[in-house]
C-alpha cells in the first residue's frame, strides 16, 4: 500500500487537564507517521465531562491552532473524539438471528445486521448507546467463534459488550467538536482507546487490565482470551490528588500539582522521612516547608482507593491473578508517578508495567509522543484504522499528499511550576539547629526594634 494512497486520521483526545490533537497515516509498514501534533490546556471539562462548551471550545480551537502550526499541509475536517466519565456504563447482552438461507456461507452484512439489532436493546431513560462489541460468536452448537464470516447454519449469535453514556454529556461533546469546525467521525471509549495503543496480540491473548489513570477519570479495560470482558470508568485521577495534597498541605492548587510532578510518590515508605519541600509564602507570609513523606502519604491513599477499584471490578468478572497473566499496563498521564508500579502489584496482586505506545509508532515520531499521556489520542487514530481496514466507515476526503514534517515543533503550554526550592535532605538535630537559629535571630531583630523606638 503506498503510504499516500491511505486516510489521514485525526484523534482528538478532550481531557480534562489537557487536549490533544494528533494527526497521522500508516505507512508501508503499518506503522503510524506522525504528520501534526497540537496540544492545550483544558479547561470547561471536569471528570472527562464537558460541562462549559464556550471554554472547552476555545481549547480545541488552541490545539487546532498548534496542529497546524506544526505542519501547515494539514487540512483538518473529521476526528475521531474518546469519550469518558463517571456516566459511562456496560452491559453484557445475548443476540441471536435466525438465517433466511441456512445452506449459504455466513457474510459480513449478516454480521453487521445482528449488530445494528443490539442497537435496540433496552437501555435506561436519558442514557444512549455509544458502541456495541461483539465478544464471541456462536453458529448453531459451535460455540466460541472469533469471526462467524464463511460458517454455515441456521442460527448465527454472539455475546455483546455494550458500552452506554448520558445523552446530555454525549451531546455536549458533540456541540464542542461541532463548533469548533469539525464533525465527529465516531466518539471511542477512551480505555478502549488506549488499550489498542499500549496492548500487543500477546497481551490480549494472556488476559490484561489496561488502566488508564487521566486527569479527571481512570479508565479500566479487562481483556480475557481475546476478548473484552469488561469496561468501566473510576471517577477519580490525577486532579483529585492535586486537590487532596492541596487541601491537606494547605498549599496552592499549581503548588500542589508541581509538587506531584517533581517530588510525587505512590509509596510513602519510600520517600525520605528527612527530605522537605521548601514552597514561598503568600505576600508577607512565611515560607512555608512541608515533608516528602507527608506528600507522598496523601498520594497513596488516593491512588490506593483507584487501585481497589480496579480490583473490584477485576473481581466482579470471575478475573484473578491467575486468569490475568498479562497484568496490568498503567498509562495516561497519572502513571507517571513514581513507585506507582509497585504499589499497584501490592494492592492488586498482579505484575503492573507502564503502557507506552511506542510499539505502533513509525521511527519519525518526537519524544513528547512517547509519553503514556498520548495513548489514547494515538489509540483513536489506530482505532480509524481499524474502521478502514474492516470497511466500517466511508473515508473520502482524507486522502491527500501531505508530507511527514522533518521536525515536528511542539507548541504545548508548560505547566507554570512556582518558585520551589528543591528538596533539602535534613536530619533532625539540624532542623532543630535551623529552628533556633531562626527563633534567635527574630529575637534579635525584635530587640533590634525596642531599641531604635528607645533612641527615637
Amino acid at each position: 500500500m503506498n503510504h499516500n494512497e491511505s486516510p489521514i486520521i485525526v484523534g482528538l483526545d478532550i481531557g480534562t487537564t489537557k487536549i490533544a490533537a494528533i494527526a497521522g497515516r500508516k505507512n508501508e509498514y503499518g506503522k503510524l507517521e506522525i504528520l501534526g501534533f497540537g496540544r492545550a490546556n483544558s479547561s470547561g471539562v471536569q471528570h472527562g465531562q464537558v460541562l462549559n462548551i464556550d471554554q472547552t471550545i476555545k481549547a480545541i480551537q488552541q490545539a487546532l491552532l498548534n496542529c497546524y502550526e506544526s505542519n501547515p499541509d494539514l487540512e483538518i475536517n473529521e476526528v475521531y473524539v474518546g469519550i469518558a466519565g463517571h456516566h459511562i456504563k456496560s452491559l453484557q447482552t445475548r443476540g441471536d438471528m435466525v438465517r433466511q438461507d441456512p445452506e449459504t456461507e455466513i457474510q459480513r452484512w449478516e454480521i453487521d445486521q445482528l449488530l445494528n439489532n443490539q442497537r435496540k436493546t433496552f437501555i435506561p431513560a436519558g442514557d444512549q448507546i455509544i458502541d456495541v462489541i461483539p465478544q464471541d460468536f456462536h453458529v448453531d452448537n459451535i460455540q466460541n467463534i472469533k469471526d462467524p464470516v464463511g460458517y454455515n447454519g441456521v442460527k448465527v449469535g454472539a455475546n455483546f459488550h455494550i458500552i452506554t453514556g448520558d445523552r446530555n454529556a454525549i451531546r455536549n461533546i458533540h456541540r464542542a467538536v461541532d463548533r469548533s469546525g469539525l464533525s465527529t467521525k465516531d466518539l471511542v471509549l477512551q480505555p478502549l482507546a488506549s488499550a489498542s495503543a499500549v496492548m500487543s496480540d500477546i497481551d490480549m491473548e494472556a488476559g490484561v487490565a489496561i488502566l488508564d489513570i487521566g486527569g479527571g477519570t481512570s479508565d479500566l479495560a479487562v481483556f480475557y482470551e481475546g476478548i473484552l470482558k469488561h469496561t468501566a470508568v473510576i471517577p477519580f485521577g490525577g486532579e483529585n490528588i492535586t486537590n487532596d495534597i492541596r487541601m491537606g498541605l494547605g498549599v496552592l492548587k499549581s503548588q500542589a500539582e508541581a509538587m506531584k510532578v517533581q517530588f510525587g510518590s505512590a509509596l510513602a515508605d519510600e520517600a525520605k522521612a528527612n527530605a522537605y519541600i521548601t514552597i514561598p509564602g503568600l505576600k508577607g507570609m512565611p515560607a512555608k516547608e512541608i515533608s516528602v513523606k507527608n506528600l507522598a502519604a496523601i498520594i497513596q491513599a488516593r491512588m490506593s482507593e483507584i487501585l481497589d477499584f480496579v480490583t473490584y471490578h477485576i473481581k466482579t468478572v470471575g478475573l484473578d491473578s491467575r486468569a490475568l497473566n498479562g497484568g496490568i499496563i498503567l498509562t495516561g498521564g497519572g502513571s507517571q508517578l513514581k513507585h506507582l508500579i509497585q504499589l499497584t502489584e501490592y494492592t492488586t496482586g498482579l505484575n503492573a508495567r507502564i503502557g507506552l505506545p511506542n510499539e505502533h509508532l513509525a521511527p519519525n515520531h518526537i519524544e513528547e509522543l512517547k509519553k503514556p499521556m498520548y495513548a489514547t489520542c494515538l489509540g483513536l487514530i489506530l482505532k480509524g484504522y481499524s474502521d478502514y481496514d474492516h470497511k466500517h466507515k466511508e473515508f473520502t476526503e482524507q486522502f491527500k499528499k501531505v508530507e511527514v514534517p522533518r521536525t515536528l515543533k511542539v507548541e504545548a503550554p508548560e505547566m507554570e511550576i512556582p518558585v520551589m526550592q528543591a528538596v533539602a535532605e535534613i536530619d533532625g538535630n539540624a532542623r532543630k539547629q535551623k529552628f533556633w537559629d531562626k527563633f534567635k535571630n527574630n529575637l534579635i531583630d525584635l530587640f533590634k526594634e525596642e531599641e531604635d523606638q528607645v533612641i527615637k
